[in-house]
């Protein structure tokens, strides 16, 4: 076999072999996106500043019995 078609059968064969493994990690990547999402979500929603709860007034026993 010359040398250069060699070459070109070698060339040709790295070139599907290497869109076989983009193709893998990509498929890959589309697979896992809504789980990378969902965490993404779960880590942003823990770092935000937690709401400080109602400030309760004062109440009277009078209060007490009319919301009752």
């Amino acid at each position: 076999m010359p040398v250069i078609l060699e070459a070109i059968i070698v060339s040709i064969a790295m070139i599907f072999v290497f869109g076989v493994a983009f193709l893998a990690i990509f498929f890959l990547a589309v697979t896992m996106a809504p789980i990378e999402r969902g965490l993404s979500n779960m880590i942003w929603d823990s770092a935000a500043p937690k709401k400080p709860l109602p400030h309760s007034t004062k109440s009277s026993f009078k209060d007490f019995s009319t919301k009752h």
